[in-house]
């Protein structure tokens, strides 16, 4: 019989090498998370990390007038890509050297290999393109990190990508596919809200700070898996309506009946009929 898997350890040249960061999506979460990364930077730096963080910040889109409500850009950036706003700001305020690429994410070409892909995506059709991205077989994603949110609640989850034709491990941690399949259901995106089209409706259909709330958990428990090299959970879930915290905790049997529901549901659906 197994032991019990109760944490996630840190792979051992993530304290010797410098870590490679990719995230992809700067919109509210995706903005809020690259701004504290300059901060797990210099704390790793400060913790006696040789090289600390390279990171690498991936989208597409423009700034437009709705976004410099709830993220932070201003109407004087309307119109530049929010990757190379971003990451232009950080390296002169911080004298860092990371690097942004404006483009939204089609194929495994567009995303470079990394320990850590984080994505802030805000669809199940990108979504469910980085899954296929991160199994690829000439491609190298040690860790992937998924986040999402709706009014005012949200998820996020890391977990480790299997390659086709690599032999599975026990104690490999489940991706947001594997665990909650329907968030890379794309079908699924044509019931989920459209995004406002002005920035009053915007602070009406979604909380102000569920964004930031979920870039902060995830950039705490990147840095406790650095500082105490060790994880006991590997995600969460947050929901501003009750103030409730819930941990998606290293268990094997909590991973069983979470494929298990996932089954049921799948099985249940009108199309499986």
């Amino acid at each position: 019989m197994p032991k019990p898997l109760t944490a996630h350890r840190i792979k051992h040249w993530m304290l010797r090498d410098r870590i490679t960061i990719v995230v992809v999506g700067c919109g509210g979460t995706g903005a809020a998370l690259i701004s504290g990364l300059p901060y797990l930077h210099h704390a790793l730096l400060a913790a006696g990390h040789p090289s600390g963080i390279k990171a690498c910040v991936i989208d597409g889109d423009r700034i437009t007038e709705t976004n410099c409500v709830r993220q932070p850009f201003t109407l004087s950036e309307v119109g530049l890509y929010k990757a190379q706003v971003l990451v232009n700001r950080l390296n002169v305020f911080w004298g860092l050297d990371w690097c942004a690429i404006p483009t939204h994410v089609r194929c495994g070409r567009d995303v470079p290999d990394c320990d850590f892909l984080i994505s802030c995506v805000d669809t199940r059709a990108a979504r469910a393109t980085l899954a296929k991205v991160t199994r690829l077989k000439t491609r190298k994603f040690h860790l992937w990190i998924d986040t999402g949110n709706n009014a005012d609640s949200g998820q996020f989850v890391m977990g480790e990508p299997i390659r086709p034709g690599r032999k599975d491990r026990s104690t490999r941690l489940p991706c947001i596919d594997e665990l909650f399949p329907q968030m890379t259901k794309a079908s699924l995106d044509r019931r989920d809200s459209l995004p406002a089209c002005s920035a009053a409706a915007a602070l009406i259909e979604q909380e102000p700070y569920i964004n930031q709330s979920i870039a902060q958990l995830v950039l705490a428990m990147l840095a406790r898996l650095f500082r105490h090299g060790e994880l006991s959970y590997h995600g969460g879930f947050i929901n501003l309506a009750t103030g409730r915290v819930n941990p998606l905790p290293v268990d094997r049997g909590v991973w069983a009946r979470l494929r298990s529901a996932a089954k049921k549901v799948k099985r249940s659906s009108p199309k499986s009929r």
